[in-house]
């Protein structure tokens, strides 16, 4: 008889597909969607160009760009009855349960397909998921708040239209931009809880709004994206952003072996590479728009936490570069396309296996044939294994 399998325990580090979209390497710090260094992509293109490079694999030529951020734009809206069917949920609910029954009942109002096996259905499905999910955001920020939903514009970017969307005001440049370089961080990360999720979901031919709201379902627990919510909850417990009173905080935290939360992951050894740049543009927004109190909180416990006696505590603390948004101008916020330079952009090929044969944009605009870069999807973390 055969051994039975090694029990591995959430099926951590188990490759679980091959793909050509993600590369983390969690030892170097190293974050790649398509080959491309992440915080090279926040710096030199918009989440338009990036969504256009997850998608179909490749940097989009300007004509391609034009016509996607175009059809994106004509996808915003939302059917009434979406938003009567947000009005009736309880104001108190969370955010991200009221965006997963939103994505669900998508799918009985953009049904209109023959199947999942049809690229061309699976095409439109994850356009108007891009699309539409910021302006079901912003209608539930607004209705449970006893406001109506403001309705997208056009001739704004993705970024700029969705903090329109919240309160009616237009967005100032900078704030328009950080929120484009922040989508683009959080546009990919390779095999996590949620995308092993949605990949089981969607392996059963359910439709591709089933599957992307069983992915927001997982993505809410505490132990993946929610984690974000629970730093927010941690900070607020600090009385003010004095030296002594968040030396008092951390140093009772740590006395009583609890966790400080924010600091640390489980695919990164180093500092999460997304933090740096978060931070640095962080550093811009505050600059520019002035501080806020939890902000205060947050950068003291930093500077705490990396003090010599904790360092040992959390590995890879170190300075935030401060990312360049210049290249990708302000115009952007406008709707307008902007066609990275592509000459700036450092394309890792050596880092992934042979795959087949595509296409890539050269700093002349040629289209060129090259080696389609592929690696091991790791499956990375999915919570507590001590459960159920």
């Amino acid at each position: 008889m055969s051994e039975k399998p090694d029990y591995v325990p959430g099926l951590a580090g188990i490759p679980a597909a091959r793909s050509s979209v993600c590369l983390i390497d969690g030892a170097a710090g190293k974050l790649q969607y398509r080959g491309y260094p992440a915080e090279q992509l926040a710096e030199h293109c918009t989440f338009e160009e990036v969504t256009y490079l997850l998608l179909f694999g490749e940097l989009p030529t300007r004509p391609q760009l034009e016509s996607f951020t175009a059809e994106l734009a004509r996808e915003r809206h939302l059917k009434f009855r979406i938003i009567d069917v947000l009005k009736q949920l309880p104001e108190s609910g969370h955010p991200m349960d009221a965006l997963t029954a939103a994505v669900a009942v998508m799918g009985m109002f953009y049904a209109d397909g023959d199947h999942v096996e049809d690229p061309t259905f699976r095409r439109l499905c994850a356009v108007r998921l891009v699309a539409k999910l910021p302006t079901v955001v912003a209608a539930w920020h607004r209705i449970r708040r006893g406001d109506n939903p403001i309705e997208p514009r056009a001739d704004l970017g993705h970024a700029a239209n969705f903090l329109y969307m919240l309160d009616g005001k237009e967005p100032d440049a900078i704030a328009a931009r950080i929120m484009d370089a922040a989508l683009v961080l959080h546009a990919e990360h390779s095999m996590n809880a949620s995308t092993f999720t949605c990949r089981v979901t969607a392996s059963t031919l359910a439709d591709p709004y089933a599957a992307v709201a069983s992915a927001i379902g997982s993505l809410a627990g505490p132990l993946h994206g929610g984690a974000n919510e629970v730093v927010l909850t941690m900070l607020r417990t600090i009385p003010d952003a004095s030296p002594e009173a968040v030396r008092r905080w951390a140093e009772d935290k740590l006395a009583r072996k609890e966790k400080i939360m924010g600091f640390g992951h489980r695919v990164y050894k180093v500092k999460d590479p997304r933090a740096d740049i978060l931070q640095g543009l962080a550093v811009q927004l505050f600059e520019e728009l002035g501080h806020t109190p939890i902000y205060d909180v947050a950068i003291e416990l930093e500077r705490q936490e990396a003090r010599p006696r904790h360092r040992q505590l959390h590995a890879g603390v170190r300075d935030q570069p401060r990312v360049r948004l210049a290249r990708a101008p302000a115009r952007a916020a406008r709707g307008q396309p902007h066609l990275p330079s592509v000459a700036g952009l450092d394309r890792d090929r050596g880092s992934y296996g042979p795959a087949d044969r595509t296409t890539r944009l050269s700093s002349s605009g040629r289209r060129e044939r090259t080696k389609k870069p592929t690696t091991r999807a790791w499956v990375s973390s999915f919570g507590r294994h001590d459960v159920g």
